[in-house]
């Protein structure tokens, strides 16, 4: 189900009442019950993998805090509901293997990252593999497996994975309520493509029943609408645009490929992050609050600030999981490149089983490794020139746009090589296309309608931002009922006047 459909207006529309027309254990049953419907809605076969995942991390956690503490947790396993109950001999039983908490972290981690590598990396590791023993002369006879990657793998598998080394860490006790936990992995608005909440963020504020709140339910349609207008009105309007220039790159000028580039980062960015607000609008009405997943990122100065900006959840996951695990900027310079680099090349492959997401998560490594090296001699020259202040920051962020958005070619390039096709090949032809700077003017635009109201629909979404950034309209529209009308009314008209609504996934459903 898709939060551009018919389907999940209906659905939206039976759940609110059922939700607050509930509470305790019953209201966090029709949470579970409708997450589940609206992930099964897919596919209802991948549930399965939904439902193994959540126990199998929810005893992970146990099992850490029955090492831990194991006099409390026998008095939580006598006091506790029949399902915990239940899990006590299998609980005693493997703590009586002598596993420390390491060990069951590990295991924890392997399975874990088993079922990713399986049903999102097996073929592209099979492949490549064959690949290379044929360069070596060797003849593979394999097959590789129809395997289908189940929506949000990589975000419900990420969520879960953090609770368990939390428990791990002592930074959040374990949850003892199964029905809980399976709530917070499954829960709707985040379920297929973040923002990726932690554990020790949600779980707290599932602890009381959320009242309905007329701020709140303001507050999330807004932010519930704006994401609508980023992705029926920007993303889905420019994709045909975007489309045609990857699909026969040889057939346009220089101006039409980067004008197709640049749109390319906006759709990326509209669809994204459209999906987020919608998400974290959707969980303001509920009463609950999500973590931020984008600020204005290609407003950003500096590689460092990008990510600070962009899939915050996802880039701060890694900074807290892995970046800061390897070492961080510890160690001395060597160690901090390549711990960076570690960093992005795995958050390259995070994002899909090709090696131009790969090539993408490097290049965002090299970016961040020069702009150590850069940086010191940029700000020599700034003090030395007396270069005012705006133009310092509009150098440095068009120089973060321009390189972002060389990358961006073979990101996009990477979803052409999950569909079979050649993504270094089109990335390239991309590329050698803008850098040949045959025909470079606006007349040889193709489909000059739909370049500018592409055009157009990017400045609308730019003077808001900027104006929002300086007068905070999102926040003052709440204490004005006639300013909140009108803000809608305007946001409605947008989707209205610009949407295309034929129900096109998110972009991020394929990572």
């Amino acid at each position: 189900m898709v939060f551009n459909s018919l389907v999940f207006l209906v659905f939206i529309v039976l759940f609110f009442p059922l939700y607050f027309g509930t509470k305790g254990r019953l209201r966090m049953w029709v949470c579970l019950l409708a997450s589940y419907l609206f992930y099964g809605w897919w596919d209802w076969r991948f549930l399965s993998l939904v439902v193994f995942s959540t126990v199998m991390d929810w005893w992970f956690g146990l099992l850490i805090s029955y090492q831990d503490d194991r006099e409390g947790t026998e008095q939580r396993f006598a006091q506790g509901s029949p399902v915990l109950r239940a899990f006590a001999p299998v609980t005693r039983a493997a703590s009586s293997l002598q596993w420390s908490r390491g060990r069951v972290l590990a295991f924890s981690m392997v399975m874990n990252l088993g079922f990713l590598g399986l049903f999102k990396y097996f073929n592209f590791f099979a492949e490549s593999f064959a690949e290379l023993i044929t360069f070596f002369g060797m003849k593979p006879n394999w097959h590789t497996l129809n395997i289908i990657l189940p929506v949000g793998i990589s975000f419900y598998t990420f969520q879960s994975m953090s609770y368990t080394i939390d428990v791990y860490r002592k930074e959040i006790k374990w949850e003892p309520s199964l029905l809980r936990f399976a709530t917070f992995i499954a829960f709707f608005p985040q379920l297929v493509a973040g923002p990726i909440v932690r554990a020790v963020d949600f779980l707290p504020q599932m602890y009381e029943d959320k009242r309905f709140s007329w701020h709140n339910f303001n507050s999330g349609l807004g932010r519930v609408l704006w994401g609508f207008f980023k992705k029926v009105a920007i993303a889905d309007s420019i994709a045909p645009f975007v489309d045609q220039v990857f699909d026969v790159p040889q057939a346009f000028s220089s101006s039409h490929l980067l004008l197709g580039v640049i749109f390319y980062s906006f759709q990326i960015y509209c669809d994204f992050s459209g999906y987020s607000d919608i998400a974290i609008g959707l969980a303001r009405m509920l009463g609950y609050t999500f973590p931020e997943n984008f600020r204005t990122p290609y407003f950003s100065t500096s590689f460092s600030e990008f990510w600070a900006r962009w899939h915050i959840s996802l880039s701060s996951w890694l900074r807290d999981y892995l970046y800061i695990p390897l070492g961080g900027s510890r160690h001395g310079k060597f160690n901090t490149y390549k711990n960076n680099m570690i960093t992005m090349l795995l958050g390259g492959l995070w994002h899909g089983a090709n090696w131009a997401f790969v090539f993408w998560g490097f290049l965002h490594g090299l970016y961040l490794i020069l702009q150590r090296l850069v940086q010191p001699v940029w700000r020599g020259f700034v003090r030395t020139t007396g270069m005012p202040r705006w133009l310092d920051q509009g150098v440095a962020m068009l120089t973060v746009y321009a390189l972002t958005l060389l990358a961006w070619v073979y990101f996009r390039a990477g979803s052409i090589g999950l569909m079979g096709g050649d993504s270094f090949g089109t990335a390239n032809a991309v590329l050698g296309g803008i850098f040949s700077f045959q025909n470079f003017n606006f007349d040889s635009i193709v489909n000059k309608f739909q370049a500018m109201k592409g055009i157009l629909l990017i400045v609308i979404l730019l003077f808001i931002e900027v104006s929002n950034f300086y007068f905070r309209w999102n926040e003052r529209q709440l204490d004005v009922p006639a300013w909140r009308v009108t803000g809608f009314a305007v946001l409605l008209w947008l989707i209205a006047l610009f949407g295309t609504f034929g129900g096109s996934a998110f972009i991020y459903f394929q990572f």
